[in-house]
């Protein structure tokens, strides 16, 4: 409430005298170096290994700074170990991935929230309770599913729908979609019945555009999810034309024929760029949409 003291671990008193707030700024400052470079090193020493030549790379004494710049790697990563194909196969399932679940994740919320369906919350307990496993406890018969599809009985193997659909049934996703559409009022989706609006025009026109802030997270959560997944596209893409970039780089990696292992680095930095620059871009309507509500009153 307005007017009221914040509590905190050091009260204003002892944070504004020199001592203390000489504390508090190296404090903060030790702590936010240490988890900068926790995080950013790694990417640092992935792109500036890119650069080493193959000797310098494989030196049992590793160089902190190249000691030669061979930039050229990018190039030959993208053209020679065909990064581009594999590069736009992954930028193609990860748009589909986030088209269809977007899709799937709004109905279902949509309808747990605010048509209420008789067993909704038995449905919503077993939506949430799938995030109690391990994702490789599911792999078995999500692999199973999707190889004897059932009723349809299709193979989906080396197909984009192997990881579109598995995809779609994100819990997450629907419970934080589900818990931003129960904090919209039910005044404004009656107020839309009476003008004469179905329960899908409904949708479109009134919680949709409401819900702008946590349909941008669910998306980029959901572009980053299928963007950097490894485990699942190996096993269901086994045509090496159709692979996603991890996979194709860890399935050279593997091959007998030499591959130079900076070139391998560069692959990587490749594949780390878009995602990097989504993050950089969109931190704050992260953050923003998964602590933010609907409309109050």
């Amino acid at each position: 409430m307005k007017g009221e003291a914040m509590r905190t671990l050091i009260s204003d008193k002892d944070l504004n005298r020199p001592r203390g707030k000489a504390i508090y700024w190296t404090v903060l400052t030790l702590v936010t170096v240490l988890f900068t470079l926790a995080f950013v090193f790694p990417l640092y020493w992935m792109f500036a290994s890119a650069v080493k030549a193959p000797a310098e790379y494989a030196a049992p004494d590793p160089t902190l700074i190249p000691e030669s710049f061979h930039p050229e790697a990018y190039a030959n990563a993208w053209t020679r170990l065909d990064v581009a194909r594999y590069f736009f196969n992954t930028a193609w399932y990860a748009l589909g991935g986030w088209l269809i679940q977007l899709v799937v994740c709004v109905l279902a919320a949509y309808a747990l929230s605010k048509l209420r369906p008789r067993f909704g919350n038995l449905v919503l307990g077993a939506m949430l309770a799938s995030l109690m496993l391990p994702a490789s406890a599911l792999l078995v018969p999500a692999y199973l599913t999707v190889v004897d599809v059932p009723l349809l009985h299709v193979n989906l193997i080396d197909t984009p729908w192997a990881l579109w659909l598995p995809a779609a049934a994100n819990a997450f996703n629907v419970y934080v979609l589900k818990r931003f559409f129960d904090q919209i009022p039910d005044d404004l989706l009656d107020q839309a019945a009476i003008d004469g609006a179905g329960r899908l025009r409904t949708l479109w026109s009134v919680v949709l555009p409401l819900s702008r802030p946590v349909l941008a997270v669910v998306s980029i959560l959901a572009v980053i999810a299928m963007w950097k997944d490894f485990v699942w596209p190996l096993l269901v893409l086994q045509d090496p034309q159709k692979q996603t970039l991890s996979v194709a780089l860890s399935r050279m990696a593997g091959i007998g024929s030499f591959v130079p292992p900076t070139e391998l680095m560069a692959g990587l930095a490749i594949a780390s760029v878009p995602m990097i620059v989504v993050f950089l871009i969109f931190q704050r309507q992260i953050l923003a949409g998964l602590s933010s509500g609907g409309l109050k009153g």
